[in-house]
């Protein structure tokens, strides 16, 4: 895995949690101005739509960049759209990093020929 490659999978990860945390507190939000006088929901809803624009711009890239099949990118996306599939996400792409980290040093010192 070149750095390039690296590093979209990177972002792709840094801002999924953060993505699922705006969504969670945007349904907190929607549920208090029903119920209370607190409305924070243009203000959540702001900062939601940004994390949610980046997110798919760095899923974009990062399928481009490591060829996902369908399937893959796919699944991404739909945890994109579950309240906390971003956790999950982000989870397994770190454990798709360090696969891919553990892959090329076994490369480097000549262990696998892959």
């Amino acid at each position: 895995m070149d750095i390039k490659t690296a590093s979209a999978l990177r972002r792709l990860r840094l801002v999924s949690a953060p993505e699922a945390v705006s969504f969670l507190l945007l349904l907190v939000c929607s549920v208090l101005k029903r119920t209370t006088e607190f409305n924070a929901v243009p203000v959540m809803g702001w900062v939601h739509a940004i994390l949610f624009l980046l997110y798919l711009v760095f899923w974009a890239d990062a399928w481009n960049r490591t060829k996902w099949s369908l399937k893959t990118a796919a699944l991404y996306f739909a945890l994109s759209v579950l309240p906390a599939g971003g956790f999950f996400a982000e989870r397994r792409l770190r454990r798709e990093a360090e696969d891919a980290v553990i892959a090329s040093r076994a490369r480097k010192e000549g262990i696998v020929n892959a």
